[in-house]
């Protein structure tokens, strides 16, 4: 006799989800500042999202994106001034 039923896991599709979204803001502020940290913290949440099935696909693409450009950015800045930071 089971006295509980098996929990539903709803807030799993809500916190991919909040990653996607979450990716794509972070990946958007990376282009103005911080994108040596933001950068991949974008790539890394909208990797988690798609792989665990987010409803929001299209907003995960676009913080993998962002957060790639956040890196080129970085990488084509760090190349013109011959540095490891870039300013303005």
């Amino acid at each position: 006799m089971q006295l509980t039923a098996p929990a539903a896991r709803a807030t799993g599709i809500r916190d991919t989800d909040g990653m996607a979204v979450a990716s794509f803001v972070l990946g958007l502020l990376g282009l103005l500042v911080l994108n040596v940290f933001l950068g991949p913290i974008a790539v890394a949440l909208a990797s988690i999202a798609l792989r665990r099935g987010t409803a929001r696909r299209g907003r995960a693409l676009l913080g993998l994106g962002l957060g790639v450009a956040d890196l080129v950015v970085l990488a084509a800045f760090m190349s013109a001034d011959n540095t490891m930071s870039w300013s303005l």
